[in-house]
């Protein structure tokens, strides 16, 4: 069976989403957010980063949350989740997949740092407001590409559940997305989910 190293409000929900989505068991190796333990020789043995997701499969152990993603797809997907690569949808999967890591996190990471996590008399409001004023505006290309469709990719797949996630993380932490109608619709339809709502339940067990 496979094992999700795992902590809510982390990328690591990306992961147990996207399990679920493919209805795979896994087991689950709870952590929090800054947990000590994820500092310890021990986790550092699974990851040097001392960060979550890990995704352990056998043999295999990635912890990138993305190549996660491409990975589960690949070997367990058959056509689920993913456009068939003679799609015209495949590139667009293939852009929005990635445009979370690529674009989005960023500035989301910029801004929790400056305006939570670190003391307040080391924060700099003019830096966390402008990471937020650029997460607004990366914001904004998605809510334009969502114009005309329900899910970044035609159909649901493995890119809603790593953008889509970012998106619903940077709802969560201020981002103003009143005017972003597309968006605000779309993270409705994501939170409607029965996978998403069993990795949102484990955020109230934390």
């Amino acid at each position: 069976m496979m094992k999700l190293y795992f902590a809510p409000n982390t990328r690591a929900e990306r992961t147990a989403w996207l399990l679920n989505e493919l209805d795979l068991d896994y087991e689950l190796e709870r952590y929090r957010l800054g947990d000590k333990a994820m500092r310890s020789p021990e986790y550092l043995a699974v990851n040097p980063n001392g960060r979550v997701p890990v995704l352990d499969d056998g043999n295999v152990r990635i912890t990138e949350s993305t190549a996660i993603a491409q990975y589960l797809v690949a070997r367990y997907g058959g056509r689920r989740l993913s456009p068939p690569v003679d799609s015209p949808d495949f590139p667009v999967y293939l852009q929005w997949l990635h445009y979370a890591e690529g674009m989005l996190m960023a500035p989301m990471g910029n801004y929790v740092v400056e305006a939570i996590l670190l003391p307040p008399d080391r924060r700099s409001e003019v830096h966390a407001k402008r990471a937020l004023k650029l997460l607004g505006n990366l914001l904004k290309a998605v809510d334009s590409h969502l114009a005309d469709r329900d899910y970044l990719a035609g159909e649901f797949t493995a890119a809603d559940t790593v953008t889509g996630h970012a998106c619903m993380i940077s709802e969560q932490i201020g981002s103003q997305l009143s005017e972003l109608h597309n968006v605000t619709a779309y993270l409705e339809r994501l939170k409607a989910r029965p996978a998403l709502q069993k990795v949102l339940a484990l955020r109230a067990e934390d």
